[in-house]
């Protein structure tokens, strides 16, 4: 009567790996591939599935270990830092990876089993008693107040309510957003640039209309400059800065459709 030997399910090759390198207690770092192949292979023998895509993922391991047992046989390949290049290290970094996400699945199944163990109990207290408030005794609650001494509470509950009124920025107005298109803004620089080749950088500041206009105004200067569309000359510090187009074929005056066209 033949012996009936159950084998071990695994998840797919890389824990089938796993497995036979705790099994055999080697370094993850200095897989012995010769004998790790001859068990993975002793394996997938005994394996009875029907299933193709998962026999494939074995197969495919086994390929790969046959591959790199085969490497350890040739002379080492030197990288181009002058160092022998181990043909284990790419599956030594993937069994690494998988062991990790391993051990992190058994952590958070302890926290799931852990929070099913979280027990809680409910309010039972009648609606009589939620329902229940005190009763006021408006006598005992105004004791000897009158109309004098409560007139002076208000104006001191008025009083601590103005000392917490920043006296700074309780003057600050509103702050709206300014919106400014910066396509447009762009063609509308380029279009001042070619009527007037070269100008003023403060004369071209000051026809904006805004704070916010003249930041996005520079930018499309600074832009500009970083393309090589135009050049930017200050002859000292504090100096006006003179912009000019570097944009040939443009005369003074010249409109964007006569370019174009």
């Amino acid at each position: 009567m033949a012996l009936s030997v159950k084998l071990q399910v695994f998840e797919g090759p890389l824990d089938l790996l796993l497995h036979l390198i705790e099994k055999n207690k080697v370094d993850i770092y200095d897989i012995p591939i010769v004998e790790i192949t001859e068990q993975y292979l002793d394996y997938i023998k005994a394996m009875e599935t029907e299933d193709m895509n998962v026999m494939s993922e074995f197969l495919v391991m086994a390929a790969t270990l046959l591959d790199i047992k085969c490497k350890m046989l040739l002379p080492k390949e030197i990288n181009e830092e002058g160092e022998e290049e181990d043909p284990r290290a790419e599956l030594v970094q993937k069994l690494l990876e998988y062991k990790m996400y391993k051990y992190m699945s058994y952590e958070l199944k302890d926290r799931q089993v852990d929070a099913a163990r979280t027990l809680f109990k409910e309010k039972t207290l009648p609606k009589e008693i939620e329902d229940y408030k005190p009763p006021v005794n408006l006598e005992e609650l105004l004791g000897d107040a009158d109309l004098g001494k409560l007139q002076e509470l208000f104006k001191m509950v008025m009083r601590r309510q103005e000392d917490k009124i920043d006296p700074v920025r309780s003057t600050f107005g509103r702050i709206e957003k300014d919106e400014i298109d910066m396509d447009l803004k762009t063609t509308y620089v380029e279009d001042y640039i070619m009527t007037h080749h070269t100008f003023s950088f403060r004369e071209l500041l000051e026809k904006q209309r805004s704070k916010m206009e003249i930041i996005v105004t520079f930018l499309v200067i600074l832009e500009l400059m970083k393309v090589g569309k135009i050049s930017i000359v200050q002859e000292d510090t504090f100096e006006d800065i003179i912009i000019t187009s570097n944009e040939r074929g443009i005369n003074v005056g010249q409109t964007k459709e006569q370019i174009n066209s």
